[in-house]
């Protein structure tokens, strides 16, 4: 079996799902961007989200009700990849 495909970063799946829920180039997103300047609305927050957790198979702590009491840090797209860094590792451990 070919590992090639585990050679993509976490930071490069997440931007690239940031990226087509924005409706942007990948090119166009970058670490320090907030979801609030990419576009990204509450629904495309949470489809965001959910392509998350489905391309990781990960379960993201994320309540859209009460979208700034959730531990997961939406603030940038920064935080977004070390959040997702962090749940992969927890569930590898």
């Amino acid at each position: 079996m070919n590992m090639q495909s585990q050679v993509i970063s976490v930071e490069a799946q997440v931007i690239a799902i940031i990226a087509e829920q924005a409706v942007l180039d990948v090119a166009d997103v970058t670490p320090g961007q907030s979801l609030d300047s990419l576009g990204i609305d509450s629904l495309g927050l949470v489809e965001t989200i959910f392509a998350i957790e489905e391309a990781f198979d990960i379960s993201v702590p994320f309540n859209a009700n009460e979208p700034s009491e959730s531990p997961f840090d939406l603030g940038s797209v920064a935080s977004i990849v070390a959040a997702v860094e962090g749940l992969i590792a927890q569930k590898a451990a």
